[in-house]
């Protein structure tokens, strides 16, 4: 590969098995006991099952603000409704992005009673200064996603620029997002914006990163230089996700990120009082 600026996996980590919702089974990757956050991303949950009783109870109607939520299905189909009478419909290889600013309550609820769900949902906080700016969705279509093809990798560019190639997601801040695949005994180099936070999660086999990173594995990337990995006898499949933080106070209260208790507070009171969504 021959760059000796390269970022290096500084720590790994495995997620937490929880549930959340009415009782969908998932793995709680950041925003667990072992990685609160990594700015400027907030949550990361990994769910996959092909057991209905796993996710037939969804999450039901829920209130956010402050932050994005960035919901990418592998596989299966749910639909999204709102109280403001927004609806959208998650199909294998789609992504919801939703950006809750000031409040939106809504429901995901799986449209499939047997088979395999499989996907992740990511939290994007919102910087200080938009925190309260309007509701807003962007359902995308699998066929929106386009995929850059090379030799011994393949990578579908959910959010930012690869190989000149720009994804659709449109975050507030600066950040990519890839799904990225490579065949067995391949390498693959993909900038990142020096200065920005990194993860990679692997979901299918194993990569070499100077360290190895196993399936089911987060490792967070030091903060300059490019990401280069390999895989030896085995396929491999992981999301590659990089940001700019924020470096704000953040203010946490179940569905609510803010800057301050106060304001976390307040959009309790908000919500209480029906003047959320």
């Amino acid at each position: 590969m021959g760059n000796n600026n390269i970022r290096i996996i500084k720590y790994i980590y495995e997620g937490t098995k929880t549930q959340d919702g009415a009782g969908v089974s998932l793995t709680r990757i950041i925003g667990g006991p072992e990685l609160n956050m990594l700015d400027p991303f907030l949550l990361l949950d990994e769910f996959g099952s092909d057991d209905s009783k796993d996710y037939i109870g969804g999450f039901p109607p829920h209130p956010h603000r402050g932050f994005e939520t960035i919901t990418y299905m592998l596989n299966g189909k749910f639909r999204h409704k709102d109280t403001a009478g927004n609806e959208g419909y998650l199909t294998d290889g789609s992504v919801q992005w939703m950006t809750a600013g000031r409040g939106v309550i809504h429901s995901e609820m799986p449209e499939q009673t047997d088979g395999l769900v499989r996907g992740f949902q990511l939290w994007l906080n919102l910087p200080k200064e938009k925190k309260m700016i309007e509701p807003s969705y962007n359902d995308i279509d699998v066929k929106e996603i386009p995929i850059v093809e090379q030799k011994g990798s393949r990578v579908k560019v959910i959010a930012g620029t690869y190989g000149n190639i720009t994804g659709p997601g449109n975050s507030h801040t600066g950040m990519l997002y890839f799904d990225i695949s490579v065949n067995s005994n391949s390498r693959i180099s993909i900038p990142i914006d020096d200065g920005w936070n990194g993860f990679c999660y692997v979901y299918e086999g194993n990569i070499f990163c100077r360290k190895e990173l196993s399936i089911g594995s987060i490792g967070i990337l030091s903060t300059n230089g490019v990401f280069e990995c390999r895989t030896e006898s085995k396929d491999a499949r992981f999301i590659l996700v990089a940001g700019m933080p924020l470096n704000e106070p953040v203010a946490r209260g179940g569905p609510f990120v803010m800057n301050t208790k106060n304001e976390v507070l307040q959009a309790f009171e908000d919500y209480q009082l029906g003047r959320l969504g």
